[in-house]
């Protein structure tokens, strides 16, 4: 890994593509990552204090927490003030070069800045302007503040942990925020598609809420699918019973899907006629009973140990997986004959871990990543190579 990439990257199934990402926390930013794990030429726009996710522990240095270190790979960083005399200046001569722009700065924000799609379209038509925010820009509560939390509240996630568990809880991990910087990436890649194959340049809108809420509806829609007055949600995903099973000496999550699964399990358990029980002798029987099918798993499941069970799923191709927590998931042989997560060596942090491309390409075999930036490192060097005098950043209008 070189100490001080410097230019471009060169290489990736999206080499030649620039992405200029004006964004903080975790989803615009996730979305700017990916596109960049896959070759673009990343310029990572941040005030000169930094992203606020450089201050979030642990860190060694200021402005190099660790959710940084993975969240501004493959990236070059320039600090610009966009208040401060040409700091507008200096970040349209950036979009003037680019092929993406990516920010999560509420629409309001951006146009008392004249950055709004149409100010940065003016000077590059061509470009693909991706946006997102909470809410739909044109609703009731587009000027409204949203963060992970807000999100999972408004698009039933909530709901559903409290039909499930009695607790409004919110899921442990920043679901919302993952999911929409997804969207935003696969967005961007189609509407680079439509621009390479004679399209234009566009504005892309993605709402938090409305993209959440589309995730939670794909199975949750339930009966309201087909009828007016049908009820929301999966009997199957909201069964309180649907929990892992303890073995005799742990717990599993142990899947007897198909009705063939079905009929090996109870075999195997000494209890053949379970197999023919109207309850659950279709797939459509179990998903429809699931407060009964999973006590019935409960009971069932401590008669062998995991490793038993491991072995009989095994040979009877039934899925079924220990529970591990979340250090040992992350650490497991398998996930380290992937690499998923695997050292390295940053520049002015040492030694850390460092989170694998998930996806495996043939035509592009995952390089080692650019190592997360200082703050401002590379804002001399992008700003040349877009034609502006770096040094007008220190100067009076």
């Amino acid at each position: 890994m070189p100490e001080n990439p410097s230019g471009p990257p060169g290489r990736g199934l999206l080499a030649g593509v620039r992405v200029i990402e004006l964004a903080s926390v975790i989803m615009a930013p996730y979305a700017a990552q990916q596109l960049g794990d896959l070759g673009a030429d990343v310029i990572k726009v941040e005030p000169p204090t930094g992203d606020m996710t450089r201050h979030y522990p642990p860190r060694r240095h200021p402005g190099m927490g660790g959710p940084a270190l993975n969240l501004n790979r493959n990236k070059r960083s320039a600090a610009i003030d966009l208040k401060a005399p040409h700091g507008r200046a200096a970040l349209l001569a950036l979009l003037r070069t680019a092929d993406v722009f990516i920010t999560n700065l509420r629409p309001q924000a951006l146009e008392r800045l004249r950055l709004g799609y149409d100010d940065v379209a003016a000077v590059n038509p061509g470009l693909i302007y991706a946006n997102a925010q909470g809410f739909r820009s044109d609703s009731r509560y587009g000027t409204h503040a949203a963060y992970d939390d807000i999100i999972q509240a408004a698009s039933g996630l909530v709901w559903l942990n409290h039909k499930v568990s009695g607790r409004p809880h919110y899921v442990p991990t920043v679901l919302a925020d993952k999911i929409c910087g997804m969207q935003i990436a696969q967005s961007v890649l189609a509407a680079l598609h439509y621009r390479e194959h004679g399209g234009t340049g566009q504005h892309i809108e993605v709402p938090m809420a409305d993209t959440m809420l589309a995730f939670n509806l794909v199975e949750h829609l339930g009966a309201a699918a087909l009828e007016p007055d049908g009820a929301f949600g999966s009997a199957r995903s909201l069964s309180p019973e649907r929990l892992a099973q303890r073995t005799a000496d742990g717990w599993m999550c142990i899947l007897p899907h198909s009705d063939r699964d079905w009929r090996e399990f109870t075999a195997f358990v000494g209890r053949p006629g379970l197999a023919d029980d109207p309850r659950f002798a279709t797939g459509p029987d179990r998903a429809r009973n699931a407060d009964q099918f999973y006590p019935l798993l409960a009971e069932l499941t401590p008669r062998h140990t995991s490793a038993e069970w491991q072995e009989f799923c095994d040979r009877a191709g039934i899925a079924a997986a220990p529970v591990l927590d979340l250090e040992s998931a992350a650490t497991s042989a398998y996930a380290h004959e992937g690499g998923l997560l695997r050292d390295a060596e940053h520049p002015t942090e040492g030694r850390y871990r460092v989170i694998g491309r998930p996806v495996r390409y043939s035509a592009d075999p995952e390089p080692e990543p650019r190592p997360c930036p200082g703050i401002g490192q590379h804002t001399d060097e992008v700003l040349r190579e877009a034609g502006f005098d770096p040094s007008l950043l220190h100067t009076a209008a």
